[in-house]
């Protein structure tokens, strides 16, 4: 019954050795690190080769360089080999085994206290984890979530349905908006009608806050002096900090806004929202940490 189907199957002997000689960058170098002769290497190599129907390496003088086909096999080997050594501390129980790694991707545009908030669950759970941070722009983000070099993004938006991704995006909260200023511009005027003419560090134009706030500004007709736009959260509140503007963030951070950056709040826009979502290939959430950093969103820091 089996011969019938006529199916490869994924030898993983093999699958090691290609993995140490992209990594190395050589059979010879390879054939040290795993103690083998090099004419067995070579030889599980093309057995891989035709195994997958593709050149997993080409030659550039002394060296192998991989193919296109060969950097998406080594990255799923990385994955392949990083799990097996996560099952093996699971099952085992290894307390002192190295921590899971945690890779997460961060859009620039949450803010970080909001990141650390958010993650900070992940670090009290009781399997040591060791948390990975990358930091950047959605998109790209979600193409290295596709490809399994990160486990989670953290993002102010949806995955937008134009992107050809297979994943899904889990709301771990919403949060009304504060406007911060230094002490120098506070109390100049009742709140929000004090708004119109302010020196103001605002969001870049092409995020979600950015179009949110811009259609309130429109509805209470106020007009204040864009003095700065910023796609980095953490950037525009440090301009915020210099003393020369007012600037907004989440209102569930004001405390914390007020006592590291020394402003006062001038008022709050409850009907202004920032949302935070985790981005996962997973329809429904299994990683331990993930599962830590969603309930604790919901119970703690957005109830």
């Amino acid at each position: 019954m089996y011969d019938s189907m006529h199916m490869e199957w994924l030898n993983y002997h093999h699958l090691y050795y290609f993995w140490t000689v992209a990594r190395e960058g050589s059979i010879a170098k390879a054939s040290k690190e795993l103690r083998l002769a090099q004419p067995t290497i070579s030889g599980q190599l093309r057995v891989l080769e035709n195994v997958l129907g593709e050149k997993l390496f080409q030659k550039a003088g002394r060296n192998l360089i991989l193919t296109d086909v060969g950097r998406m096999a080594y990255r799923y080997a990385e994955e392949i080999f990083r799990l097996g050594r996560e099952l093996q501390d699971t099952i085992g129980d290894r307390p002192t085994g190295r921590p899971v790694r945690f890779n997460v991707g961060v859009a620039d545009a949450v803010p970080k206290l909001i990141a650390y908030r958010l993650l900070k669950p992940a670090m009290k759970l009781d399997q040591p984890i060791r948390i990975v941070c990358r930091e950047g722009k959605p998109d790209r983000l979600i193409a290295a979530l596709s490809i399994h070099e990160l486990d989670l993004v953290i993002s102010d938006a949806p995955l937008p349905p134009t992107v050809n991704v297979r994943a899904f995006s889990h709301l771990l909260g919403e949060s009304g908006i504060t406007f911060f200023a230094p002490p120098k511009l506070v109390g100049k005027g009742r709140f929000p009608k004090s708004l119109d003419g302010i020196p103001f560090f605002g969001p870049a134009e092409n995020t979600t806050l950015r179009r949110n706030l811009d259609q309130w500004f429109q509805t209470m007709n106020l007009h204040p002096a864009i003095i700065g736009e910023f796609e980095d959260s953490a950037l525009m509140t440090a301009f915020g900090q210099s003393g020369e503007g007012a600037f907004v963030a989440p209102t569930v951070i004001e405390k914390e806004i007020e006592r590291q950056f020394g402003v006062k709040r001038i008022g709050r826009v409850p009907e202004v929202k920032e949302s935070f979502y985790a981005i996962s290939v997973e329809r429904r959430l299994k990683h331990p940490a993930v599962l830590a950093i969603s309930a604790s969103a919901r119970a703690e820091l957005f109830k």
